[in-house]
Order: structure tokens, then sequence, then C-alpha cells
């Protein structure tokens, strides 16, 4: 996986996920992660690098192993993103929080539950976690993990390890790596249109007025 340097993701934080989806979508690309994931705990803004897994249903009572060696071997400011295919019950509890945050991992993005929320606001209040929702319900004896580290899809969207994942409270956007400089050069045009078109909106009491000149709503 090619490395993103600390000065892209460092800028990234300053942009609203609603700018970088527009910029990804000016590429001919969905970059947003539909299906209601969420910030669990609010005000967690997550930016950093794609490491993916995969589960899938299963009734073999067997531990995710490839999540566990995801937060275990995973580079400090690593995303954990894990497709599940919308699953019911929780894929993230408080253990794994408690490893990730012992190997710097900046946070998770799940396509299914997490649990143990009380212990994460808790104990560990600077790890983002984005989840369809919190259920008391574990995975053991109803999924697995299959792989790490190669495509999946999650919330509609296509995430591959090392793309950047940008998330706040509007919801996740995945930036295809390859886009990256490309993405955040548009999305910090796109910051600074708005800028403009705010000040001419509230300078001249029109909101169509702002509309007609920028193309922009």
């Amino acid at each position: 996986m090619a490395t993103i340097p600390d000065e892209t993701v460092e800028a990234f934080r300053s942009i609203a996920t609603a700018s970088v989806a527009d910029a990804v979508e000016q590429h001919g690309l969905r970059g947003f992660l539909a299906g209601s994931i969420r910030q669990v705990l609010p005000g967690r803004k997550l930016v950093g690098p794609a490491v993916t897994v995969q589960e899938v249903p299963s009734p073999e009572p067997a531990p995710p192993e490839h999540a566990l060696q995801a937060i275990d071997e995973s580079a400090p400011g690593s995303v954990v993103c894990i497709a599940a295919g919308g699953a019911e019950v929780a894929i993230w509890g408080g253990l794994m929080t408690a490893g990730a945050v012992a190997n710097r991992i900046a946070g998770a993005v799940l396509d299914g539950g997490v649990r143990d929320v009380e212990e994460i606001r808790r104990d560990y209040p600077d790890f983002a976690v984005y989840a369809r929702g919190a259920v008391p319900a574990t995975t053991v004896g109803r999924y697995r993990t299959v792989f790490l580290n190669e495509p999946v899809e999650i919330g509609g969207a296509a995430v591959s390890p090392g793309d950047l994942i940008v998330a706040d409270s509007d919801g996740v956007v995945c930036v295809p790596a390859h886009l990256v400089d490309k993405v955040l050069e548009a999305a910090q045009d796109i910051e600074r249109r708005e800028r403009e078109q705010t000040a001419l909106i509230l300078e001249s009491g029109s909101l169509r007025g702002g509309l007609e000149k920028y193309n922009r709503i």
C-alpha cells in the first residue's frame, strides 16, 4: 500500500466530508458510504488510511482473526474498515478498542454494529467509531472473518487497502489512494468557493443570487 503523507492527512482534517464527497464525484466515482454508517460517539473526526476486513455469516464459533490481526499489525493512524453486509450484530467492542488504542489505530468504520459503547466512551474518549448503530449481540457463532487487506464494499462504496477514510458528523467518505492529492485540491477549492458564496448570500440577502453566481447548493 502506498503511504499517504502525514501533512496530507492533516490537511483533510480541516475539510468537511460533504466537500470531500463532492470532490470525489468530480472524478466520476462514489465516495460516500451509505447505510446509516454514522458517528457512534459524537465529535470524533476520523482521517486515515484504510485497512480492510471482510466478514461473512457463519455458524462457526470462531474469533474474528483477521480483524484482530488488523488491530495488532496495522500502522499507527490506520482506520480498520470491516465489511459485513450490514450485520445486525456487533462486529466491534470494548476489547477490540483497547487493542486498537494500544496500537495507535485511529478508528474503526463498521458495516454493522458496535457494542460496549459506554465503556468506549468512558475509557477511550479519543477513539473514533463509525457504525450502523449500537447492539449488544456478539458475532461469535454468527459471523467470521475471511480475509484482510483486499478490496471490500461498505455502504455501497468500494474501499481498498490504503484508500483515505475521511469521516465526521455528516458520515464517511472513502477517497481512492490514487486520487488523494487531486481530491484534496478540489475539496479545498470547493470550501473556498462556498465561503465566498456564503458571504455573498449574507451580504445580498439573496440565496438565489448566491446560487446563480457559484452554481452550487
